[in-house]
């Protein structure tokens, strides 16, 4: 069972700095879609817009407290080559901040991953390492772990299994708790790395003890929603806990596709497929409940798949 460590404190960032941009996004009210779904009045569709940190994602989030933390422990310093694997936007993220900090990056990437992504991590003319399309992320996994055990002066970062991971996230929680003024009922959250999820439901249980949180899955595990994993057929992460989860729903490729052009063409907000996931598996437990402050995370915004739509 995960529990927050009695020494966690948020870091603070010099005011102007690039870290002192990440995180405190903005909670949007979806009250268009909610309307557009058939929801009643009784329900306030909410979502964190995570496009607004700087390198455009939440991974920023979870990047940056991994690098901190493996700083502060002194396993990471100026001059090291930091090695991960990604399905695009942790790799987007690391590049960002180690760049800024000073290290050299390589990362695994699925050889499927979106030109804009591709495009974006070479233009930081990092050291990119391309696995196998057909084996998705679980493919860039295995082969970031085969290169961590044949050169053990990277820094494996490994933020599938990393408690640094789930840590950076718990913000978060408080964030979404203060931007509904407490009024949070229900949680909902994809999961790939797994780490957001973990880290804002341990805080949220905290905040707010009858928060009820929901995982959201794939349907199948051939739905082929970019950044989410199909946890009973996928490398499971460490950081992955699933019971604590108070509940499970699933949701398929149509369902994100759907999402999207309704966020889209109600909202005016352009989201890639795993933020479309999430809003869909948000509305359908809303639909169960009748009633509350449902809150999602969105991931990231749209731009980085338009020349690979879902």
């Amino acid at each position: 069972m995960l529990t927050i460590p009695d020494h966690f404190t948020k870091t603070q960032f010099a005011p102007g700095s690039l870290e002192s941009q990440v995180g405190n996004t903005p909670l949007l009210n979806l009250q268009r879609t909610a309307a557009a779904c058939g929801l009643p009045s009784t329900i306030q569709l909410c979502a964190k817009a995570e496009w607004f940190n700087p390198s455009g994602s939440v991974k920023d989030r979870a990047a940056l407290g991994i690098i901190q933390v493996a700083e502060q422990k002194g396993h990471l310093w100026p001059g090291m080559t930091i090695l991960d694997s990604t399905s695009g936007n942790m790799g987007i993220a690391y590049a960002m901040f180690g760049t800024a900090r000073g290290y050299k990056l390589k990362i695994v990437l699925p050889a499927s991953a979106s030109p804009e992504r591709i495009a974006i991590l070479q233009q930081y003319g990092i050291d990119l390492v391309f696995s196998e399309a057909a084996a998705g992320s679980d493919g860039a996994i295995e082969l970031a772990r085969h290169m961590a055990t044949e050169d053990a002066t990277l820094f494996y970062a490994n933020q599938y299994d990393n408690p640094a991971n789930w840590q950076a996230a718990l913000p978060m929680g408080e964030e979404i708790w203060a931007q509904t003024d407490g009024r949070v009922t229900h949680f909902i959250c994809t999961l790939g790395s797994a780490g957001t999820f973990t880290g804002i439901t341990l805080r949220l249980r905290e905040l707010a003890p009858g928060v009820q949180c929901i995982a959201a899955h794939p349907a199948t595990a051939h739905e082929g929603i970019s950044g989410l994993k199909h946890m009973p057929t996928a490398i499971r992460p460490a950081i992955y806990d699933e019971t604590l989860a108070d509940g499970n729903t699933a949701v398929t490729a149509d369902d994100a596709r759907h999402m999207m052009k309704i966020l889209a063409q109600k909202e005016g907000i352009l989201v890639g497929p795993s933020a479309a996931a999430a809003v869909a598996a948000t509305v359908q437990v809303a639909r169960e409940n009748q009633k509350g402050v449902f809150v999602t995370v969105l991931p990231d915004n749209g731009l980085k798949y338009l020349s690979k739509p879902l």
